[in-house]
């Protein structure tokens, strides 16, 4: 399981390529590279932020304690995101459409609709609250061995790319399908046995003739 919190699914990678510096103060800067920053909700237009925290606080990002612990690296992959319901925006242009033409005596073009509806979705932006998720991100740095605790597959491929560039080295899945493709075992090999699906030889015999 995580070590604090996070599902009971997780993904596991090795290294493929690289190697992860041992030292902290290292180890601290290449996570710094890949650090999260929150979402700018009065200038920016991103909808989505990633980067990586400390495991025992989300809106951590100073990684020089605590994150190296007898040869395992312990941190948390974060995505914010935003969303602007469209009902909301579709409910707020309805009643600014009615007040502009009460005071034009005209419908608005469709080009001025267009900016209202920018500017309304603007504006739901800067009231909205980001979500938070975190996925728990335990490394054996002896062993070469990465998992990352979340079920999303794009957390997951998002967690892996991120630890690539910031570390510059390669990981690649850990998970029998991909190492029985990267053995070349054929498909056939690896499904269930009779004493895995409580069959006995007997059984399995009767119900082939």
């Amino acid at each position: 399981m995580p070590v604090l919190r996070g599902s009971v699914t997780f993904a596991r990678f090795r290294l493929a390529s690289g190697k992860p510096p041992a030292d902290a103060r290292r180890f601290a800067r290449a996570l710094a590279r890949g650090a999260f920053e929150p979402l700018d909700l009065e200038r920016g237009e991103d909808d989505r932020a990633t980067g990586f925290v400390r495991l025992d606080d989300a809106d951590a990002t100073d990684f020089s304690s605590g994150v190296l612990e007898r040869g395992r690296a312990l941190f948390a992959w974060r995505v914010d995101t935003l969303r602007v319901k469209a009902a909301a925006v579709r409910a707020e242009l309805g009643r600014w459409a009615a007040a502009f033409e009460r005071e034009h005596g005209r419908i608005p073009a469709r080009g001025e609709k267009a900016t209202a509806r920018d500017q309304i979705r603007h504006q739901l932006r800067r009231r909205a609250e980001p979500s938070s998720r975190t996925s728990d991100v335990s490394w054996n740095l002896e062993r070469g061995e990465l998992q990352v605790w979340a079920a999303s597959r794009k957390t997951v491929e998002e967690c892996a790319a991120a630890l690539e560039a910031a570390f510059e080295l390669k990981l690649e899945p850990a998970s029998v399908s991909a190492q029985a493709v990267r053995r070349e075992i054929p498909e056939a090999a690896l499904a269930p046995t009779a004493e895995l699906m409580g069959l006995a030889a007997e059984e399995v015999g009767r119900g082939q003739a």
